[in-house]
């Protein structure tokens, strides 16, 4: 089973009349370009989430400032600085090259592999055999889905995931603080993806990408098995690339990004994330106390570690908190992450008893991915549960 959605909050409030949306003589209470006015946040909530705008179809209404549903608290923005107003990084994110990695090369990727695992929880890998037409193809199909008229959209504008297609604004709309400045297309891959429900504008790229996807993260889970001094096959038997979620991150400009974010601080519910950015940055891991720009490399993509592999390595690997700023650009950022995880509620999941010792005993308890998801889906996204299943 993969990731599903978060359900929605039931409201017992008055359903207020929305009004044409995109005018600006009559917007809902509180989407005005005064955003110190007072409002009903809960009514608010469900105006947005009834109207089916998504923030796509609030920018394109002409808002010049965001509603306060989008503003995030002062101790939440604090260190959210430019570039240029923040020291100089003594961290940086490894390119890894996976080329010939199954020929003689392959023990210098495993150790290059082991240590981001261990030391950030982030890297990002070149010549990994998905092919740069691909890439591009991606992020152009997930454009252009997010960019087409209101109508084609709402159609499938839902919080569950029925059909393994959702369009959607914040999956943690009602459990968050603010709201983040982002829109989202999910998409079920595996198992069991169902063609046709999948929007014709990007279906022939999401079909080619799941195919290139599930090879790579063989191929992942492999070095990284390695890296913790495993058989190559050890995460596979758990059935972890046999469950994959994609999300098509659509990140449009925001004309006030010093009060917002574009998605808040979290790590990943699964075993490894893949991910696909285009040159847009915006993206940030955390190394220590210190936020580090995750800059694009053309033709490149991000690998970063979930919190069940940190659990299931008892704690060898890092499971790092990672965020993205809101877009300041006129241009729209896109993003497409694929979440990799086992699709077995019922297995038991805790440290891997290779990996326990009277030296290093089991810093997890046992759990099953059924309760790991309903614990996930009943907090705030920036809440990481890796503590939660400490032993």
């Amino acid at each position: 089973m993969s990731l599903p959605l978060r359900p929605s909050l039931s409201l017992s409030l008055h359903r207020t009349p929305i009004g044409r949306i995109g005018t600006r003589s009559r917007t809902m209470t509180g989407f005005t370009d005064t955003t110190q006015q007072a409002f009903d946040r809960a009514q608010e909530l469900e105006q947005f989430e009834e109207s089916k705008l998504g923030v796509k179809g609030l920018v394109d209404s002409g808002l010049s400032s965001i509603p306060g549903l989008f503003i995030h608290p002062p101790e939440t923005l604090s260190d959210f600085k430019p570039a240029q107003h923040r020291p100089v990084s003594v961290h940086s994110i490894p390119t890894i090259d996976l080329s010939d990695c199954n020929s003689g090369r392959r023990p210098s990727v495993v150790e290059e592999v082991g240590r981001a695992a261990r030391e950030l929880g982030f890297f990002q890998v070149v010549n990994h055999g998905v092919r740069t037409e691909v890439q591009d193809g991606m992020i152009t199909a997930v454009k252009v889905f997010h960019e087409q008229s209101m109508e084609a959209k709402k159609r499938i504008y839902r919080r569950k995931m029925e059909t393994g297609v959702a369009y959607f604004s914040n999956v943690d709309l009602f459990h968050s603080k603010a709201a983040s400045w982002r829109d989202t297309l999910e998409i079920r891959l595996e198992p069991k993806a169902d063609t046709e429900e999948i929007p014709e504008v990007c279906r022939n790229e999401v079909m080619e990408w799941n195919q290139q996807i599930q090879r790579l993260g063989s191929t992942l889970m492999g070095l990284l098995s390695e890296g913790l001094g495993l058989s190559p096959g050890k995460l596979q038997e758990l059935t972890c690339p046999e469950s994959r979620m994609m999300v098509g991150n659509y990140y449009p400009y925001c004309p006030q990004p010093d009060l917002t974010i574009g998605l808040a601080s979290h790590t990943d519910p699964g075993v490894i994330t893949v991910l696909l950015q285009d040159h847009l940055p915006g993206l940030q891991v955390k190394c220590g106390d210190e936020w580090v720009d995750v800059a694009p490399v053309p033709g490149a993509l991000v690998v970063n570690v979930g919190d069940i592999l940190q659990i299931i390595s008892n704690n060898e690997y890092k499971s790092a908190e990672h965020r993205v700023l809101a877009n300041s650009s006129q241009e729209a950022r896109v993003s497409i992450a694929v979440f990799c995880n086992s699709n077995n509620m019922e297995i038991q999941f805790g440290p891997l008893q290779e990996l326990v010792s009277s030296d290093k005993p089991a810093v997890f308890r046992q759990f099953t991915m059924e309760e790991y998801l309903r614990r996930f889906f009943a907090t705030e996204l920036d809440e990481s549960l890796v503590d939660y299943f400490r032993a």
